[in-house]
């Protein structure tokens, strides 16, 4: 009988744990874990996409791609731009961390070890988001994503990861087309 009810346990309390306390502990603050994940998944993304550039050898046409979906409102006014960083990079990542991290990886360590966890969390992430060009850069960025949650288990890590790196990407590009690039161009090169 306990064996059949086991896996039917409720969720340990902090399933849900935001903390904002001792940001810079070694063993989980929330804040250095964030910079050396968002380190981890800047340089993994770089090195991924060169390695996709490597083996395709030309680029594929991004007409699907979620940025290039976005390109009309960015920077074309200081409205859609505020409004393009608000649900990109606050709402965006407070939902979907909440549930590849925060519901989805935890359910799965009921019956897979944390990596393999990890691992199904982010290709299900990468999947979610429906740009079979970004499958890559976005699964490296589920694990570095997965990888910040499991070591600290606060759900502000990730959060703060998947935030800053929308943001940035958003504002980049923004700065980038106000000084007079074609953002577009730009992105078909990458």
């Amino acid at each position: 009988m306990f064996g059949i009810t086991n896996t039917f346990r409720p969720f340990s309390d902090d399933i849900f744990r935001y903390d904002l306390k001792e940001p810079f502990k070694l063993q989980n603050g929330w804040l250095l874990w964030a910079g050396i994940g968002l380190f981890f998944a800047l340089v993994s993304i770089v090195l991924t996409g060169a390695a996709m550039s490597f083996l395709n050898g030309e680029t594929t046409q991004r007409e699907t791609d979620s940025l290039v979906l976005l390109l009309p409102l960015i920077g074309s006014s200081n409205i859609s731009t505020a409004c393009l960083l608000g649900i990109t990079g606050v709402l965006a990542p407070i939902l979907e961390e909440t549930v590849f991290r925060g519901f989805l990886m935890v359910s799965l360590t009921m019956w897979f070890s944390t990596p393999v966890s990890v691992l199904i969390t982010a290709v299900v992430f990468a999947f979610a988001h429906l740009t079979p060009g970004e499958f890559p850069q976005l699964f490296v960025l589920g694990l570095a994503l997965g990888f910040s949650y499991s070591q600290t288990r606060n759900l502000i890590t990730p959060i703060t990861i998947h935030a800053v790196w929308n943001s940035g990407v958003i504002l980049l590009l923004t700065v980038l087309q106000l000084q007079g690039y074609d953002i577009k161009e730009l992105l078909q090169a990458s």
